[in-house]
């Protein structure tokens, strides 16, 4: 992962886009020494944002399964016949 300094991506803003846009590199960038934020190309942050939705879907239905709120297919069908129709 490439890392800039703040000042840098202030006056270089354009290059360090077109960079980006060219090695899909993400890029660190720092301030006083620290982390601060990472640029992302477009394409990489909304793949990303779709598989955080994914998990986040994994996730709760992990949680049903643990608290037993879960139907056996038959019933869920019963349940759901009002919006089949």
């Amino acid at each position: 992962m490439k890392t800039e300094l703040v000042t840098t991506l202030k006056r270089q803003a354009t290059k360090i886009l077109a960079d980006l846009r060219n090695t899909k590199e993400p890029v660190l960038i720092t301030e006083h020494g620290q982390p601060s934020a990472y640029l992302l190309d477009v394409d990489d942050y909304e793949m990303m944002q779709g598989r955080l939705k994914i998990l986040e879907g994994i996730s709760r239905g992990e949680t049903a399964i643990l608290e037993e709120r879960i139907l056996v297919h038959a019933k869920a069908k019963d349940k759901m016949a009002k919006w089949l129709k």
